[in-house]
């Protein structure tokens, strides 16, 4: 595993492909210091916002993540799984 990618970036269902897991590590990290929403998630990484959205559907169905309130704009927040570190880190 490389050291630069969050761990919990890799995803199940998905190719793991470096794009996606530097895209999906930036949006875990910026989430690991607060709930955000999609916008301060695209200025706090500098992704674009479709980026942002794709990598966000596949947390959201990984689990790693989950909407806080259900009207626009979405808050975003770490589950419990998306929270937990790998013990050889």
């Amino acid at each position: 595993m490389n050291k630069g990618f969050h761990p919990k970036a890799y995803l199940v269902h998905k190719r793991n492909i470096k794009a996606g897991l530097d895209a999906r590590s930036k949006i875990i990290q910026a989430l690991e210091s607060g709930n955000k929403t999609i916008k301060e998630i695209c200025e706090e990484t500098g992704l674009n916002y479709s980026k942002v959205i794709y990598h966000i559907k596949l947390l959201l169905n990984e689990k790693i993540i989950k909407k806080i309130n259900k009207t626009k704009p979405y808050s975003l927040t770490l589950t419990e799984f998306g929270q937990q570190k790998l013990a050889f880190q």
